[in-house]
Formats: structure tokens, sequence, C-alpha cells
């Protein structure tokens, strides 16, 4: 009887009849001095067991997170002839760095519940708890953050980008930006069926300074008397060095 119970459960349970196989172009990212800003590259296929079932066409989403922090947003009035801040609500955790792409438009790959359990979208992925009683329209000021990072290129929406063929092998690109932070960068992968998350598959991009960038990165922040002292020593002799140059060209 036990053993009949052990089988039906067994065969009660989901099989992922389709999985994510994947791989990035590089899981480092070195931030040095002269750093303007690097493409990953994200590729896989989808593993099967069977053929693929007649339940509408395969979709992919593929996304990108950066470090997430809480961030202070603020609004600004003009009050007595100057812009001053009136109002500031406190988000609880935003990522640095958010892009999604998609092999079609978001709305299609994806349901609204299956957004709220995943946190897929760029609104669902930020996290802002409460706001003060004194203000009324607390998602416009997840909606300025949303739109200056935007703007910045630290939050992208990239619809019909991720390459799909044959309803098994998959590709895409993700342009990072020059103004990354230091961290893990979690990369998620989903294979999605009429908006139903099928399977999903998550790994990281780590992302460091190193060499020069590294070593004033510490000294700033350990040191930071020494660093102090070394950036006026530089600015003096920098401000000497050009004095020196203009005099000799004069005469």
């Amino acid at each position: 009887m036990i053993r009949l119970l052990i089988i039906f459960v067994a065969l009660s349970l989901p099989v992922h009849a389709e999985e994510v196989v994947a791989g990035l172009s590089q899981n480092r990212v070195a931030i040095t001095a002269n750093f303007d800003g690097s493409e990953i590259l994200i590729f896989g296929a989808v593993k099967r067991e069977a053929p693929p079932p007649d339940e509408g066409p395969l979709q992919v989403i593929i996304t990108v997170a950066g470090p997430s922090e809480p961030i202070v947003v603020r609004r600004k009035s003009h009050r007595y002839g100057i812009w001053i801040n009136v109002d500031a609500v406190e988000v609880d955790a935003a990522p640095s760095f958010y892009a999604i792409a998609t092999s079609a438009p978001f709305s299609e790959v994806l349901s609204s519940i299956e957004d709220l359990r995943y946190k897929i979208s760029i609104n669902r992925a930020i996290r802002s708890v409460g706001a003060p009683m004194t203000i009324s329209d607390s998602m416009s000021f997840t909606d300025a953050l949303i739109r200056i990072r935007t703007e910045a290129g630290l939050y992208q929406l990239k619809p019909d980008t991720v390459i799909l063929d044959e309803q098994t092998l998959f590709r895409t690109s993700i342009a990072l930006p020059a103004n990354l932070i230091e961290g893990a960068y979690t990369t998620r992968i989903f294979l999605t069926r009429n908006g139903r998350v099928i399977d999903e598959y998550e790994t990281a991009i780590d992302v460091r300074k190193v060499g020069l960038e590294r070593w004033l990165f510490n000294l700033a922040h350990q040191r930071p008397l020494i660093y102090g002292l070394l950036s006026l020593f530089i600015a003096i002799a920098a401000g000497w060095g050009a004095s020196a140059v203009f005099k000799y060209l004069r005469g």
C-alpha cells in the first residue's frame, strides 16, 4: 500500500519536459581605469525529453540584475524663487542595473500573475514597502526612479531581442554601461508558454574593479586621509607642471 502511494505521488509531480541549458560569453567583468562598458552574450538551448507540446509557441525571457540597494527619491518644487526638496520616499531595494530581453513583446511572453510570482518586470524588481502618510502618490517616485535610470542606460527593456531558432536555440546580448557598481549580477533565463513559466535557470556575472581602479577604491575607503593627501599632492603637482609649461612656452 505504501509503495503504491509513493508511485502515485511521484506520477502526480510536475515533470519538466523542457529545460534550459545556457552559457555566457564571460562570467567576469573587470572594471579598469579606462573601462567604457561591456557587452555580454547570453546563449543556450532547450533540452527536451519529448517533442515540444502543441500548446502555443515557446518564449524566452532573459534578465540581468545588478546588486540591489536602498535609495531615497526626492521631489523638488519651485518655491520662493528657488528649487527645493519638498517630499522624499525611500525605496527599500532597487537593482543598480536591470535589463530584460525577450523573444516577443513582454505582454505576450509573461502573464501578470507570473510576473508577480517571479518579479521579472522592472516595476516588480523594485521593492518599495511604504511611504509617508503625507504622500498620496508614492508610485510616482518609483516611476521617476525608473525613468531616470532608463535614461542613464541602467534600466533596459529590450523586447524581440532574444533570437529563438527552431524553438530550441536562443541567444541575445546585454550591454553593460560604464557606470557599473561592483558585485554579483544575477542572470535569470525563463522559458514560458502562454504566459506561464515552465522552467528557470540562474547564474551570475562577477563585476570587480581591478588594477589601478581597485587600488584607488581601496585607498579611498580604507585610508581616506592618505587618499586625500595624495589627491592634494597630485593637484598641486599638476598645477605646478601646467604653470611651468606655460612659462616655457611664453619665454
